[in-house]
């Protein structure tokens, strides 16, 4: 990605943070860029922030009322926020149900860009990752590399718990065993 598209991305990450900061209502970073802030690689795509279903519209409405441009998509689980060049999703959904406020405030105060705000715990990073995985979406290399980031951050026995009806999450997880990032169950 080219280093303006990047620069955007990281500022529309600290201009929605901050917004998001100000309504004093729960969110956290999630998806890519929560996986930086907790030591994996830098995404190329987009930047994610998670509120709870309920919290939904007043954050939205937070942030048209702060001058930043909402956009409510076709899918029911989140809209977008547009600053500048870049678009920031704001997801109310978590592994396929409504987003809670105890799944939102399961985060810890990181700095991020020098902007301290909640970063989902790597756990229900890995969790959510790993519920996403199905026929349609199943490159275990995406995953590979946050998994060895975060292995030391994991509770790897709730996810193995959190994601034991997924049968793509628990092959990837025999992966993880065998490729010796995990230990065995």
């Amino acid at each position: 990605m080219p280093d303006t598209e990047q620069e955007c991305m990281r500022e529309a990450l600290k201009r929605v943070a901050v917004t998001l900061k100000e309504s004093g209502l729960p969110f956290a970073l999630i998806g890519g860029y929560a996986v930086w802030a907790r030591g994996g690689p830098e995404p190329d795509h987009d930047v994610d922030f998670l509120v709870a279903r309920d919290d939904a519209a007043a954050a939205a409405e937070h942030l048209v009322t702060s001058g930043l441009h909402v956009v409510q998509p076709p899918e029911d689980w989140l809209f977008k926020v547009y600053t500048d060049d870049a678009m920031v999703d704001v997801i109310h959904r978590d592994a396929g149900a409504a987003a809670t406020r105890s799944v939102v405030e399961d985060a810890d105060a990181i700095e991020v860009l020098s902007v301290e705000m909640p970063v989902l715990s790597a756990t229900r990073l890995l969790v959510q990752k790993l519920t996403a995985i199905d026929e349609h979406r199943c490159d275990f290399s995406r995953h590979l590399p946050v998994a060895r980031a975060l292995r030391e951050q994991v509770d790897w026995r709730r996810v193995r718990e959190e994601t034991s009806t997924n049968d793509f999450a628990a092959a990837f997880l025999f992966l993880l065993e065998r490729l010796s990032v995990i230990d065995p169950a």
